[in-house]
């Protein structure tokens, strides 16, 4: 019998495994898909995913990150904020989860090619299935399987967008993730390489790449290099009715997951799986709710504030406006979410 299943071999799962092996957890990875698994996503990485990554000992290749600068659609406002406690990164997704696989390799932790299909409560144990295991932690993504075959999923009101994302052949023209905003969308540019940059933008169900980048002519301007073909991920907004269900515990994205405007999400599921082995080392899996919703309190917070009052035109368009007036309450923003989640500040 393992001491734990992690259903998901993505970045949050593998972290997850890491952390179970460390704490000297028998554990097994069940992912059907091989090879570096891409994902539609910003591919900036806060500060506090860095952390994250560096207890682990892992070091993804990619581009240091000053801080967040955020634009209008014409470029002629902008507000600039620096990370106060060390830079961010840009990373490719296959890259940084090519890093996290050599560290599960070396580690010697067991890969399983098959998904979770099948999850029965036997008591003092579970069934994965069929087989036995002590827990399982479902790290996998936004339409976790997982998380639906316990019954933990629950319905979603309100906005819901969808992500588009591509890499562009060039240099990067800067050291920061530029936040271009459009009456209707937000077009996130991140520097992941010396010669290629990621652009994702965020928009309401329906919009067309292409159409959306129209919104943004400096951006255009700039974007000169060949464009690979561009993925997608969504509707972003999920809910989970809890993050345990007596010896499962939901991470990351699995969990419930709001938008991808404050580009947290990947902190706080790394962070998320250390809390979760951490209940699970202590023989407290009960804790790991109660916990989980700090961790990511604040991030929801002013995720829920910003994703409401953006989705009004005027508030869009005085946005970057506002924030070039108040530099400081966006500097502390902007700190705020960067900073290590659930280690002292």
């Amino acid at each position: 019998m393992h001491d734990l299943v992690v259903a998901g071999g993505g970045p949050v799962g593998l972290a997850a495994a890491l952390h179970a092996d460390r704490a000297g957890l028998s554990v097994v990875v069940r992912e059907p898909r091989s090879g570096p698994i891409d994902k539609a996503c910003g591919e900036g990485l806060m500060p506090g995913a860095v952390a994250e990554l560096a207890a682990l000992g892992v070091h993804p290749e990619g581009r240091d990150l000053a801080g967040i600068r955020y634009l209008d659609g014409s470029g002629g406002r902008q507000a600039t904020a620096r990370f106060a406690r060390g830079p961010g990164r840009g990373v490719r997704r296959t890259v940084l989860h090519d890093a996290l696989a050599q560290q599960v390799a070396a580690a010697g932790i067991d890969r399983d090619p098959r998904p979770v299909a099948a999850v029965v409560d036997a008591g003092d144990h579970l069934l994965v299935d069929g087989e036995p295991t002590r827990h399982l932690i479902a790290a996998d993504g936004l339409h976790s399987p997982v998380r639906r075959l316990v019954g933990l999923d629950a319905p979603v009101s309100g906005r819901r967008r969808f992500g588009l994302r591509c890499h562009v052949q060039q240099a990067p023209w800067t050291s920061y993730v530029e936040v271009h905003w459009s009456p209707r969308a937000e077009a996130y540019v991140t520097p992941v390489a010396d010669d290629l940059v990621g652009v994702a933008v965020l928009a309401e169900a329906g919009s067309r790449f292409e159409d959306l980048l129209d919104d943004f002519p400096l951006l255009q301007e700039r974007l000169t290099g060949a464009r690979t073909r561009v993925l997608g991920a969504g509707p972003l907004r999920q809910r989970a009715r809890a993050r345990t269900a007596g010896r499962v515990l939901l991470v990351g994205d699995a969990g419930g997951y709001v938008d991808a405007l404050t580009g947290e999400g990947l902190a706080l599921g790394l962070a998320q799986a250390r809390v979760a082995v951490g209940c699970l080392a202590d023989g407290r899996p009960d804790r790991y709710d109660r916990l989980a919703r700090r961790l990511g309190l604040r991030h929801e917070l002013l995720t829920h504030a910003l994703l409401r009052g953006t989705a009004l035109g005027p508030v869009r368009q005085r946005l970057v406006p506002a924030a070039a007036r108040l530099p400081w309450l966006f500097d502390t923003a902007v700190n705020q979410l960067a900073r290590p989640v659930g280690r002292p500040a």
